[in-house]
């Protein structure tokens, strides 16, 4: 809509329009901050960063068929059927969980039911109340007293000497 003014018509007197008139910045309003003493700590966290990231999670009334794949932690504690990809990152597989998939992950961690075959480059854990049917492969694997396991264990070595290769020319560069 527009609005026509006068010539002899008085001018606003609004601290932006005087602002405008002389040029120069405006000022960004005052803000009262009483009562928000609480930060929200992903807000200042640099971009990329991982470091105490609450994982993405999937509750236990859902149920995915077909392929998860992403780049970013994932606790699982519903029911998956497919193909689980998370591109070096860890993966929780929880007590409520039934998980009939292959798996190519950094790490997995199961405490519920996980039937497939499981890639994990870093290490697999299988804890107390978890079960496994499948074959194993990684660098290093953990399994808990009472847990169940069925299958073949293929420790991956050269996930070991990439990791010492990196650690030896990171301590050679200092």
């Amino acid at each position: 809509m527009w609005s026509h003014r006068r010539p002899d018509a008085p001018q606003a007197t609004s601290p932006e329009s005087r602002n405008l008139q002389a040029n120069q910045p405006l000022k960004p309003p005052s803000a009262n901050l009483e009562g928000t003493t609480q930060k929200n700590k992903d807000a200042v966290r640099p971009t990329g960063t991982t470091v105490d990231s609450v994982p993405s999670r999937l509750g236990p009334s859902l149920h995915v068929k077909g392929e998860i794949s992403g780049a970013e932690d994932l606790l699982i504690d519903g029911l998956v059927e497919g193909l689980v990809q998370l591109d070096g990152r860890k993966l929780t597989i929880g007590t409520t969980a039934k998980v009939t998939a292959d798996v190519v992950a950094g790490e997995v961690v199961v405490c519920g039911n996980l039937k497939g075959n499981v890639r994990a480059k870093n290490r697999i854990e299988i804890r107390r109340d978890g079960s496994v049917t499948g074959d194993l492969t990684t660098g290093q694997i953990m399994i808990e007293d009472g847990a169940y396991f069925k299958g073949s264990v293929e420790i991956d070595r050269g996930a070991d000497k990439a990791a010492d290769k990196h650690v030896s020319s990171q301590t050679a560069l200092h």
